[in-house]
């Protein structure tokens, strides 16, 4: 009842924006309507989307992505190696910080020495720190960082960890970064009021070093329901939105009052199998009791699962066209991606064949769970594949829940089969393979999101060997290998990669990005 309610307040405002549009936009002001929760403001407390969106604006990092995700200058105006296991880093002169301290190599010592420290992380930085063995300060602008053995994604590790105050965040608390005690950056926005579900406020850093933001001051509102952020935009409550419903597209691309921008995300839409050795626990017989073993450990069910799911067609219509069918981690604009490699063919007979060969005739029973409001069209995904599954003999119900109890829950195990996107965030296929598939494990960083604990000694192998290539092509060549061999195994299954949209009123413009991000100092006021 509320979502009817809210698509028809939608369409309303359709028609009152097409008569009478909002008043013109001031120059100071830009509201953004996101899509999820920030749960902190401390950058270094959990890696989760929504939270770096916001550190994005308040904090620096040494390298920094473009709009396509290829490493610039972000503290650090150079970087080199200056023998096989150690790293240079020159910083940027004069960076202040908002209190007007200056920000040097202590600082950044500090901060990456503060992340694996922070009390009570749902998901630690500690896979982009874990290698570093020393940092030497070689002068307030000079660091080198030491690793163990060659280590060529140091600038690219480095480009995830944001640099904060050691005057100030010496002994705060993540609480303290929430209330803005310690929100204390060098960033091109200062923090002004953080409030849980319901908004993030900034105001333009005048002092910041580089090219100065367009507008003063910015307010991030969370609408995580879809139908009431294209409300809010087209009331003219916002300025901006991310997530427009892909159904509502060609609605609001044809009014002359907005404007849809995309761009193919480097986030990967993906299932995760339960690879535990038990009686898994959302999986039952068609007699409802509970299976002695579990059926997602045999190859030959994961792939039925696999050829069951008609991609294209979720992409078609599901997506509204706004995906792209993947069978492995990164898209083909991206360090690391295997050319060739596809995912299963749609084969629903197929599909039975192989689940009767490993044993499962009538198939059984699966409860799927995913997010909600989370990823585009999340919850649509999860029952388009449900209804797929449920036409091979896989019996489907699905449970879905917003993405901080739900994602809490998978990082125990306690699902069978769930979904999960992951961007990578480095722009090579290094980040999805040490996150997702590499064998978890804690004391090495690697593993950190492996929720199905998927584990191959020959993937992790290349993987480790991968990270010590400092030779670019001998790099991508074991990343490929170990992508390869994953996808053989199905150690996650992997749907699509999804376009990031944004939709804009009259006046404003967003430089769309591969990351997703949506960074306020990218608006501009359309020429």
């Amino acid at each position: 009842m509320l979502l009817t309610s809210l698509r028809r307040a939608a369409s309303l405002a359709v028609a009152a924006a097409a008569l009478a549009f909002a008043a013109p936009l001031s120059a100071q002001d830009l509201k953004i309507a996101v899509a999820a929760d920030v749960t902190s403001i401390d950058p270094h407390f959990y890696n989760l989307f929504p939270n770096n969106n916001i550190a994005e604006h308040i904090f620096d990092k040494l390298v920094r992505m473009d709009p396509d995700s290829k490493m610039i200058p972000g503290l650090a105006t150079s970087w080199k190696t200056i023998d096989p296991t150690t790293w240079e880093f020159k910083l940027r002169k004069g960076v202040k910080f908002h209190d007007g301290s200056e920000l040097t190599a202590e600082d950044v010592v500090f901060s990456i020495n503060r992340v694996p420290n922070v009390p009570n992380s749902p998901g630690r930085f500690t896979p982009y720190t874990k290698a570093i063995t020393k940092i030497d300060v070689v002068d307030p602008y000079t660091l080198h960082i030491h690793y163990a053995t060659p280590y060529p994604l140091a600038p690219n590790d480095l480009s995830t960890i944001y640099i904060v105050s050691h005057k100030v965040a010496a002994n705060a608390s993540t609480e303290d970064f929430n209330t803005g005690k310690a929100t204390i950056g060098s960033g091109p926005y200062k923090f002004v009021s953080y409030s849980n579900g319901d908004r993030v406020e900034l105001e333009r850093n005048d002092a910041y070093w580089g090219d100065k933001p367009a507008y003063k001051h910015v307010t991030f509102k969370i609408i995580k329901n879809e139908a009431a952020r294209t409300a809010a935009l087209l009331s003219g409550d916002v300025d901006a939105i991310e997530q427009p419903p892909t159904a509502d597209l060609a609605k609001i691309k044809a009014n002359p009052n907005f404007t849809v921008t995309s761009k193919i995300s480097h986030r990967v839409i993906y299932f995760n199998f339960d690879f535990l050795d038990r009686s898994s626990p959302d999986i039952t017989g068609k007699d409802g009791k509970p299976l002695a073993k579990n059926p997602l450990r045999d190859l030959r069910v994961r792939r039925a699962m696999s050829k069951a799911i008609n991609r294209q067609a979720i992409a078609e219509r599901v997506m509204e066209g706004q995906a792209v069918p993947s069978g492995q981690l990164v898209s083909e604009h991206l360090f690391g991606y295997v050319p060739g490699l596809k995912p299963d063919a749609y084969d629903p007979q197929g599909a039975k064949k192989l689940l009767a060969e490993a044993g499962y005739p009538d198939g059984f029973n699966l409860t799927i769970h995913g997010p909600a409001g989370r990823y585009v069209n999340d919850e649509k995904i999860v029952q388009a594949v449900a209804q797929m599954l449920t036409r091979i003999g896989i019996a489907c119900k699905v449970e879905t829940a917003p993405m901080g109890p739900y994602s809490a829950r998978a990082s125990k195990q306690e699902f069978s089969f769930h979904m999960v996107g992951w961007g990578a965030s480095t722009g090579e296929a290094s980040s999805p393979l040490r996150s997702l598939l590499a064998t978890y494990d804690a004391a090495k960083g690697f593993g950190a999101v492996n929720w199905g604990r998927y584990s191959n000694p020959k993937v992790d192998y290349l993987i480790e060997q991968a990270v010590q290539q400092v030779d670019d092509d001998n790099r991508k060549v074991m990343l490929q290998r170990a992508t390869q061999l994953a996808m053989d195994d199905l150690g996650l299954m992997p749907i699509h990669f999804q376009f990031t949209i944004w939709a804009t009123k009259k006046g404003v413009q967003y430089t769309p990005r591969t990351d997703e991000y949506t960074l306020a100092y990218q608006f501009h006021t359309a020429k």
